[in-house]
């Protein structure tokens, strides 16, 4: 789990001036918090963090010098140049359910003979902290027409340290048949 460092940020700022100034408006909450702290990070790391991590991401917190384990829990982006403007995180607390999110991805897609549907790409779900999952990758190499890839398919999330919040038959990806130029345009061939 990485560590981010960050700062309380002073009450009396506005979230419009220190957005000026590089600076990104952040909250934590929840966990062993008695209460919400608003705290702040540069507009740097906070930009870096989320092309590293996502929603769902568990990140430690440095905050003058306490070290709080987190996830992050939601965030918004300027429309027109993708900066962070806001990051929410949600303290963990050891032996205490959170509700979560695991990211799908794939690889080796490239060499696919057909047509490859994603249908679910992040899949909710409730654990104990330490038994969280952030991100699922489904190798496809080899994956021929046909193929059909369940939630119940996937080891990670068979996991009796996992609460899914989604049916186990839900189908997350498939590969169909691709269409021959032939086909396309004869209307009976379908």
């Amino acid at each position: 789990m990485d560590i981010i460092n960050v700062e309380r940020r002073d009450p009396m700022a506005k979230a419009k001036h220190l957005r000026r100034v590089g600076i990104v408006p952040c909250s934590v909450y929840g966990g062993t918090l008695p209460e919400a702290i608003s705290i702040q990070m540069e507009q740097q790391a906070a930009n870096l963090l989320l092309r590293q991590k996502r929603d769902g991401s568990k990140i430690r917190l440095n905050l003058d010098g306490q070290i709080i384990p987190t996830q992050i829990k939601e965030y918004t982006r300027n429309p027109d140049n993708q900066d962070v403007t806001h990051l929410s995180f949600q303290a963990l607390k050891a032996g205490q359910p959170v509700k979560s999110v695991v990211h799908i991805h794939r690889k080796n897609t490239e060499n696919i003979r057909g047509i490859l549907e994603q249908m679910i790409d992040e899949v909710s779900y409730e654990s104990l902290p330490e038994h969280m999952v952030d991100t699922i990758t489904l190798d496809l190499e080899g994956a021929a027409p046909g193929t059909q890839i369940t939630i119940a398919d996937i080891p990670e999330l068979n996991n009796e340290h996992i609460t899914l919040h989604i049916p186990s038959d839900s189908l997350v990806l498939r590969v169909s048949e691709a269409k021959t130029a032939a086909n396309q345009d004869d209307p009976a061939a379908e």
